[in-house]
Order: structure tokens, then C-alpha cells, then sequence
């Protein structure tokens, strides 16, 4: 009798139905990944991007790049796994996004963190190894009764190699990083000419890429100490050895001239007792030293003073110059009483349309002492140095960024004043409040609720400013007294970029720590700025 009932409440209860909503979702989901043509489109871009990652790694695991080669592989394996399923949809469209993010932001954020954490510069550029190469080719000297031996310039992808005729006529393979190794070889007589996978290089060819040829040291053997193979004239090779010795074990590079003896004292160089280095030295991690450098080295203490008191005056001058500019534009052309006001409009955006760094390099020109513009034109001839006094030079570059950013402030504040409602002027007006009140008291208050995220936002972009210095003045006028290629105009960012890529010592570990610190700076300032603004929601 139950089973009977049972069995007449399951006939009697409908299946349940899948919605309209989910029906229409699963329509677009078979529509985005099913028909031929779509799945002929996923499988070429998936191929391009197979064949990119397959190419990637190969180049990696060349490199001996294990762990990057991995990460490459597992994300090609991930990104066809999700294209080829039907029930990914959100992946589909995500997976784009967020490799890009973790390229272009993600680890170029990590890699600086890194770098700032290692001593990476001139002289400091690569490993120990290619450091002990480096120096024992510089210092290479020819021995005189070095036998001759015959060669052949060979040429693959762009790197140079000399095909070598041992006296027991070997054919030896060897380029500048890989040292000499049996291969078979194409023989003519007694001397090897040719090599699978290498092009030889006619005599037309040696003649033109003679500096690189007669620069070529191909190592003897794995040890340094055995010297290396050079070619004056790309036809015969002489050995020539290094005045140093490396001892591997002992960790130390000795002068065989002088006897003086350089050890690795753990400063990424082969240091002397005297404290002389061998320069190129290798990478290494120094911890905390370049951000302690940053704030205590007496080279770079006072050019680091004054360029931040700059770098906060430059920033917020710029953001209160172009809201307070661009605010009263939007008043003056929100009025209804203005004819006209689209065709001004118009021409207040036009600075924010033309690119900021043409715009600055027109009014470098334009400032130009002897034959500018302004000068010329404007002054009747006057030489007045807009570009080359200290103080001239900071409002110069106040004037360009007030022209490049009030049209920005112009936009915003039009769009929040024409959010405001009438109604609540109309009624502060009916109750007896001059206009002044109405836009110190409503206007503004309720103004700076939606402005007040993008003034910060402003702060931060101008605090990082380096287009406007860079392109207009170079950080110039040069401060002589700073040991440092540093300007009186120079911002914290266009100072970093100095210290890491210009000059004749690059430090980028440095670099790296200023720009970390530039970060931590803009974030609590940031951070405290939208706490503070918390206070104007209660006005919603």
C-alpha cells in the first residue's frame, strides 16, 4: 500500500525545469564554443599560442631556466584545458586578463622587489662564472711560441664561432661562452671548413666583421687557467694566455705580474688586502644594504632632501592648481546663461587630447631662451631662462603640467556639478543664502564626495610624474654641487631613473629600492587620504 503511494506522489511531482535564465545561459555557452567556424578560430589561436609556449621553453630549458620553462608549460597546459572545455565560460574570458596582469604588473613588481634586494649594476651583472670568463679574457696575452693553428669563422643565429685545426687534425667547435670541442666536421686538405648547423663565413663576410672576429677568445678547455684561441686575420689562430690565475677551490684570482692576490670576500668581487677590486664582479643578494645606502649615503643625502621636498611641493601645487583651475572653468561654462558654452567646452579639452609628452616637448621649444616663442614674441625678444634658472625652471614645469592637467579637472568637476540637483540650490537660494554660501556649503561639499578618490588618484599619478620632467627639462637646470647627475627640478622618479641608466656606474639595485620606497610613500599617503575622504559619504 505505501510503495502504491509513493509511487503515485512521484508521478504527481513535475520534474523541476531548468529556468529561462539558464536556458539562455547555456544557449550563449554552446554558441561561444560550439559551430566550425568558432572551433577552426580557438584551434588556430590555440596553436599560435602552443607554439609559442613550445618555443619558450626550448629557449628555457637552453638556458638552463628549469623552474620559468615549468611555469610556462603548466600555463599552456591550463589555458588549453580551458578553452577546450564547454563548461568555462567565465575562464574563457578571465584567462587573457590575468596572464597579462601577471606579466606586465605582477612580476615586473616582483623582479624589481628582487633586484632591490641584490647589489645588480655596472660591474655586477651576471654570474660568478661569466664574471671569471670576463676576466680572464680581458687579460689575455699571446704566447710566442704558440703553434699555429688553421681556422674557419662560422656563423649560427648571429653568434660567431671559430672551426679549429688541431695539429693532430681534430676538428675542435668553440665560440666565445662554449670552449673548444670535437665535432665533425667538412674537411678541404687538412683544415676543416665546414660544420652542420653552422654557416661559413666567406672571405667578403670576415672582412666586414673584422672587430668581431679579432674580438673572439675561444676557451681552450673548461679551465680558464688553459687560455683561449684568437684570430687576427680569421684565417690563423694563436693561443693566448691570462696574466691571472683562477684558483676554483681557493676562491681567489691571482696576479701573476704583480703577485697580488684577489679573494672572494662575499662583495660579489675578487677583492685585494688593499681593498682593490677586479672589475666585472658578479650578482649577488646584499639584504637590506641598498635600502640603507638609499637614506644614508652621504653622496646621496642632500640631492635625496631636496629633490623629495620638490617632489610633495610638485605634486600637490599640481593638484590644486588644475582642480582649482579646472573647477572654476566648469562653473563659468556650466552656467545657462553662457552662449556658446559647447564650442568652449570643446576648446578646454583640446590640451588633454594632444599627447602629454608632444605637449611638453612644444613648450620646451616654445620656452627656448635664445629663439622661443614666448621670448621672441611675447617679450619683444627678451632672454629670459625659463628652462635654465633653478626657480624659473620649477615654474616652468608648475606652468606645463597646469596646461596638461586642467583639462582632466575641467571634465570631472563639469560631470559632478551637473550630478548635483538643482532642487537643493533652489531651496538654499529661497531661504535667503548668497551664492557664495550655496557653493561653499552644498555645492562644494557634495563636489569633493565624488572628486575627492580622483584628487588622491591625482596626487599619486603627479608624484610620478616623469613625462612632464623628463621631456621638458631632463630634471635641469644640473645641480654641479651634487656627486650625482641630479636637477633642480628633478622628481623622486625622474632621480631614480638617473641613478639606474644614466651616468658611467648604472646601480639598478638602488634604483629598485627607491622606487620601492616611492611606492610605500604613495600607499600610506593614499591610504590615509581615503580614510580622511570616509567622512564626506556621511553628505550622501
Amino acid at each position: 500500500m505505501s510503495t502504491t503511494i509513493d509511487d503515485e506522489v512521484t508521478a504527481e511531482t513535475p520534474q523541476q525545469q531548468p529556468t529561462k535564465k539558464q536556458r539562455r545561459a547555456a544557449n550563449i555557452a554552446d554558441a561561444a564554443s560550439g559551430g566550425l567556424k568558432m572551433l577552426l578560430v580557438k584551434l588556430l589561436m590555440l596553436g599560435l599560442v602552443d607554439a609559442i609556449a613550445i618555443y619558450a621553453v626550448i629557449i628555457l630549458a637552453s638556458a638552463e631556466q628549469w623552474l620559468v620553462a615549468a611555469i610556462v608549460a603548466v600555463v599552456a597546459v591550463i589555458v588549453n584545458w580551458i578553452y577546450f572545455s564547454r563548461r568555462k565560460l567565465p575562464a574563457k574570458y578571465l584567462t587573457p586578463g590575468v596572464i597579462f596582469l601577471v606579466v606586465f604588473q605582477v612580476f615586473v613588481l616582483v623582479y624589481t622587489g628582487y633586484i632591490a634586494f641584490t647589489n645588480y649594476g655596472t660591474g655586477h651583472n651576471g654570474s660568478k662564472e661569466q664574471a671569471v670568463s670576463s676576466l680572464m679574457a680581458s687579460s689575455l696575452q699571446r704566447v710566442e711560441d704558440s703553434p699555429t693553428y688553421p681556422v674557419t669563422v662560422v656563423d649560427q643565429g648571429g653568434t660567431l664561432g671559430l672551426l679549429v685545426t688541431d695539429p693532430d687534425g681534430e676538428a675542435l667547435l668553440g665560440t666565445n661562452d662554449e670552449p673548444l670541442a670535437p665535432v665533425d666536421a667538412e674537411m678541404d686538405g687538412d683544415k676543416a671548413v665546414a660544420v652542420d648547423g653552422w654557416t661559413t663565413l666567406q672571405f667578403g663576410d670576415v672582412v666586414t666583421r673584422t672587430d668581431e672576429i679579432t674580438a673572439l677568445a675561444v676557451p681552450f678547455s673548461d679551465d680558464p687557467n688553459d687560455g683561449a684561441l684568437r684570430t687576427p686575420d680569421g684565417s690563423s689562430a694563436y693561443l693566448y694566455l691570462s696574466n691571472l690565475e683562477y684558483d676554483e677551490s681557493a676562491g681567489t684570482m691571482t696576479n701573476l705580474d704583480t703577485g697580488t692576490v684577489y679573494s672572494d670576500i662575499g662583495t660579489g668581487a675578487f677583492t685585494s688586502d688593499s681593498g682593490e677590486e677586479l672589475l666585472p664582479g658578479w650578482q649577488i643578494v646584499v639584504g637590506f644594504d641598498n635600502f640603507v645606502r638609499a637614506v644614508t649615503d652621504e653622496r646621496l643625502a642632500g640631492p635625496l632632501v631636496y629633490v623629495t621636498l620638490w617632489t610633495f611641493a610638485f605634486a600637490l601645487i599640481s593638484v590644486a592648481s588644475t582642480f582649482f583651475l579646472g573647477l572654476f572653468l566648469a562653473i563659468v561654462f556650466n552656467d545657462m546663461r553662457m552662449k556658446g558654452r559647447k564650442y568652449y567646452r570643446v576648446l578646454m579639452i583640446l590640451p588633454y587630447a594632444v599627447p602629454s609628452f608632444l605637449s611638453a616637448l612644444i613648450w620646451a621649444g616654445m620656452m627656448n631662451e635664445s629663439f622661443g616663442f614666448i621670448n621672441q614674441v611675447l617679450f619683444g625678444g627678451a632672454s629670459i631662462p625659463w628652462l635654465t634658472d633653478p626657480v624659473l625652471a620649477k615654474f616652468s614645469v608648475l606652468l606645463v603640467n597646469l596646461w596638461l592637467g586642467f583639462p582632466y579637472m575641467f571634465l570631472v568637476c563639469t560631470g559632478a556639478l551637473q550630478s548635483i540637483p538643482e532642487e537643493l540650490q533652489e531651496a538654499a537660494t529661497v531661504d535667503g543664502a548668497k551664492p557664495w554660501a550655496v557653493f561653499r556649503l552644498i555645492k562644494l561639499p557634495l563636489l569633493l564626495v565624488s572628486v575627492a578618490p580622483l584628487l588622491i588618484a591625482s596626487f599619486a599619478f603627479n608624484f610620478n610624474n616623469f613625462n612632464v620632467i623628463y621631456m621638458l627639462t631632463d630634471g635641469g637646470p644640473r645641480d654641479s654641487n651634487a656627486p650625482i647627475p641630479v636637477g633642480f627640478t628633478d622628481i623622486l622618479i625622474s632621480m631614480v631613473y638617473k641613478v639606474a641608466f644614466t651616468g658611467q656606474t648604472r646601480d639598478y639595485g638602488l634604483a629598485s629600492a627607491y622606487s620601492i620606497i616611492i611606492f610605500i610613500i604613495v600607499a600610506v599617503i593614499s591610504v590615509i587620504a581615503f580614510r580622511r575622504t570616509k567622512s564626506l559619504e556621511e553628505l550622501n
